[in-house]
């Protein structure tokens, strides 16, 4: 059952936003992001500070995707005015881990004493900063950023050894403001 419906997005002082097509493009005191939503049957119109979405006739995936939509603005907006962070720990007991950063790629030497470094992928736009035991990723994209220390912790996963034992690697231990 198709039925009315428009959600609103407060814009808040300071950021800009500006939808054309299927591009949303937000800037901000921090930069600029820009992504391609599906924009298709969706309504999308500008009252004074705020951002109405929405349309007539929607439907329930169209609904979904209305959702979906503000929760990407609303990242966006965040992010345009002060950047995500994530913070890492190195934790070792058997072999000292260190870290190489050139380009968009980390390496990860010494880690269990293997002679062949483990690799991590650093996503576009995401800024490192490599202290002695802990690492800071920052980035006004919160996907790019949380998917890089995704790969962090992710190159750093013990196979075929007991957890309990072995419990070196990279780990999570803040993200976003929020401690894990």
């Amino acid at each position: 059952m198709k039925k009315k419906l428009y959600e609103s997005v407060e814009i808040p002082e300071g950021v800009e936003v500006r939808i054309d097509k299927n591009d949303i493009e937000v800037s901000g005191k921090e930069g600029k992001i820009k992504k391609t939503v599906n924009l298709s049957n969706i309504e999308t119109k500008r009252e004074g500070s705020k951002l109405l979405i929405g349309g007539e006739k929607i439907t329930k995936s169209e609904k979904k995707m209305i959702y979906t939509i503000i929760s990407h603005l609303r990242n966006m907006m965040k992010g345009v005015q002060e950047k995500y962070t994530y913070e890492i720990k190195v934790c070792f007991n058997h072999f000292p881990i260190t870290l190489d950063v050139s380009g968009n790629e980390a390496k990860i030497k010494n880690f269990l004493g293997e002679k062949v470094p483990r690799k991590a992928k650093i996503l576009e736009g995401v800024e490192i900063d490599v202290k002695k035991d802990s690492i800071t990723l920052k980035s006004i994209n919160k996907e790019a950023a949380g998917q890089t220390a995704a790969n962090f912790e992710a190159a750093t996963k013990i196979r075929n050894r007991d957890r309990r034992v072995f419990q070196d690697g990279l780990f999570i231990i803040n993200k976003c403001g929020k401690d894990i």
